[in-house]
Parts: C-alpha cells; structure tokens; sequence
C-alpha cells in the first residue's frame, strides 16, 4: 500500500485514529510519543494532510475564534480507517539506519582517542536520560491510559526503547574500554 508521500500519510492516518487533530497538534503528539522512533516535520504534516483529504481519507472542519487565526482539524473517515488497517498489514520494509556517531567512530583513527571517548560519552550520556524518559513515559501511561485498548502496544514501542538504550550503553561501556586499551598502548609505545 505505497501512498504518494512515503510513509508519512499511513502515520497520520494513525496518529488521527487516535482524535481529531489539527497539524500542529499532530506535531505536539508526534514529540511526546512516536517521536523517539519516528519524526515527522511540519513540512511533512501539512502537505501529507492535504493529500489525505485530497484522496477522503480524512475530512478538515475549520473552527474559527475572533481575533485568532482559523484552526483546522483533521478527522480520520471510514475510508482513512480502512487505508490505514490495510497498510498495518503489509510487511515492514527494513531500512538501513543512519548513525553519524558510528560513522565518526568508523574514521576514529585520524583523530585523537579523546575525541572519539567525548562522542562515546555523549551518545552513553543521551541514552542514560533516554532510559529515564522511557520509564517516566511507561509510568504515566500506565496511569493515564489504564484502560485503553491500545496501552499494550504504546508500552511494546516504549520496551524497544527501553532495551535499545540498554544495548547502547552496554555499547558505550565496551567502546570506552577499547579506546582506553588504544589509548594505553599508544602510550607504552612513546
């Protein structure tokens, strides 16, 4: 089920399964949950909107307050709830991650061991406050979302998380040792 745009229509269509939105309330959302595995900008937002509404997939309704600009919020329709269960079926297509730390490190000989230590140690640093959002986050959905049908699969993405942030910094730990071990043999070899 390709849709012109990627893959950025199918999450909009998730995200408004959700509740109405307008686009930057999709982008507030977007920052405070599938933004720690998925971004979407608002010069992706506004035009994967259009294009939804465009096809019927969504509908806009335009709420106007004196003295503020009109407000448009999205609402997912039938046919936007069908496109969007049809391509939550289709296989994941795997896509090559890019990762500058690792990019960096690859070409870390040409620079001193310091310097890659100090990348190392910000990515460790990074993923140990990551740790902590991702149990703050379980936390309060546990509380706010008890009852909804869908908390099994937000606390599933949050667990990704949770376990990804652990393996990095099991990483970093095991990188940091290594380029001490560089760093000490250089040292014995002055």
């Amino acid at each position: 089920m390709k849709t012109k745009g990627g893959t950025t229509p199918n999450a909009l269509l998730g995200l408004l399964s959700l509740r109405p939105m307008s686009g930057y309330d999709i982008r507030q959302l977007i920052s405070k949950s599938i933004g720690h595995f998925w971004s979407e900008s608002y010069g992706q937002i506004y035009p994967g909107l259009k294009q939804l509404a465009a096809e019927g997939l969504v509908e806009k309704k335009t709420e106007r307050s004196k003295g503020k600009p009109d407000r448009h919020l999205y609402s997912i329709t039938p046919d936007g709830r069908e496109r969007l269960r049809e391509w939550l079926k289709i296989p994941v297509s795997e896509e090559v991650a890019r990762n500058e730390l690792l990019l960096k490190l690859f070409f870390g000989a040409h620079v001193s061991t310091s310097v890659n230590r100090e990348h190392v140690t910000a990515n460790m640093e990074f993923h140990q406050r990551a740790l902590k959002v991702y149990a703050a986050m379980a936390k309060q959905l546990r509380l706010d979302e008890a009852n909804d049908p869908q908390l099994p699969y937000w606390l599933m993405t949050l667990n990704y998380g949770r376990h990804y942030s652990g393996a990095v910094l099991k990483w970093c730990k095991e990188t940091l040792a290594e380029l001490d071990a560089i760093e000490s043999k250089g040292k014995r070899r002055q």
